[in-house]
């Protein structure tokens, strides 16, 4: 593909072309060596907004209902003329490799909605909740013009703060009665968050949710405060009722407001770029290393030796990647 063609490319998805957009994202999480390099040379000539879009990462153990509250908080924002793209990602079978990608199906009302784009993914071997290449289809949402951009994570556990080092604002979610209150004490993934809702609060006085609401709070006090140095707030919110989400957006915006204020959101974002690159370069690397000659028949000798009972996992990793750098060096 010539210069000529990815400009074209690009303008379509500049035009809200959803077809050309689907098809940039796919291309960018293509394994292919020639899809890797065309997706490389998109991404860099992607051209730049003067208005940054909100990135809006959420996240939750399974069962929490993300799905439902981003429909429902879609629904929501798309009504007020916002123009949102949602990346969602599903968990990849260990076993298979493949994935359900259920979540455009179980948004149906969102689907239909013109200023809005649903696009799942799976996490194939990556971990931490997003997919390998979730802040390149970000970066490709933005250029189509879309001013909101929710990541909804897989609901993998206490590793999901990956998502917060390519948002702009973190939203956790619980649920009443779950003890989720003592996941901040162990400082998990509550300390990257910017935003906690007490999700299917369908009952403000229902007990459960009074107590979570009063123990999330409490457990936010023994977290370090955000850069921003705006107070986590916790937010009860129902989405089945549509109750709370206006004053669950009102904190977003507030978050929002703060780190535009002062002058922080492109300092996390160069942040953000300077992970990525390590994160990159250390998949990179490995995968590069591990394709030379002779170091794939090494790593299985070093297996069945493994199996066998002959070697340490210990010594098998020194010794691999003692051989490792001798071949590099020949």
């Amino acid at each position: 593909m010539n210069a000529q063609d990815l400009d074209e490319w690009i303008g379509n998805i500049a035009s809200g072309d959803r077809q050309a957009l689907s098809k940039a994202i796919t291309l960018v999480e293509s394994r292919r060596g020639t899809d890797r390099e065309l997706a490389s040379r998109l991404i860099r000539i992607l051209p730049s907004r003067s208005k940054p879009a909100l990135r809006i990462g959420l996240t939750g153990p399974p069962g929490v209902g993300k799905s439902t509250l981003v429909e429902a908080l879609g629904v929501f924002l798309t009504d007020q003329g916002n123009r949102l793209a949602v990346l969602t990602v599903d968990p990849s079978s260990a076993i298979s490799g493949g994935s359900i990608l259920g979540d455009k199906t179980r948004m149906a009302e969102l689907s239909r909605r013109e200023n809005a784009f649903i696009r799942p993914s799976p996490t194939g071997a990556y971990l931490g909740g997003t997919a390998r290449q979730t802040r390149e289809a970000i970066l490709l949402c933005e250029a189509a013009g879309y001013d909101i951009v929710l990541v909804e994570t897989a609901g993998t556990g206490q590793n999901e703060y990956l998502v917060s080092t390519m948002t702009d604002i973190t939203v956790l979610l619980g649920l009443p009665g779950s003890g989720d209150a003592l996941q901040g004490i162990k400082r998990g993934i509550m300390e990257w968050a910017d935003v906690i809702v007490v999700h299917k609060a369908d009952d403000p006085n229902d007990p459960r949710v009074r107590e979570a609401l009063r123990d999330l709070g409490a457990a936010a006090h023994f977290l370090e405060t955000r850069p921003h140095g705006h107070p986590r707030r916790v937010v009860a919110v129902s989405a089945l009722l549509g109750n709370g989400l206006e004053e669950l957006w009102k904190v977003i915006c507030e978050v929002r407001d703060v780190l535009l204020e002062k002058n922080l959101l492109y300092a996390l974002r160069a942040e953000q770029l300077v992970g990525a690159y390590r994160e990159r370069l250390k998949e990179d690397l490995l995968e590069s290393l591990l394709g030379r000659k002779g170091v794939a028949s090494y790593l299985s000798d070093r297996e069945r030796e493994l199996r066998e009972g002959k070697i340490s996992p210990e010594e098998a990793a020194e010794t691999t990647r003692a051989f490792i750098f001798a071949s590099n060096s020949k």
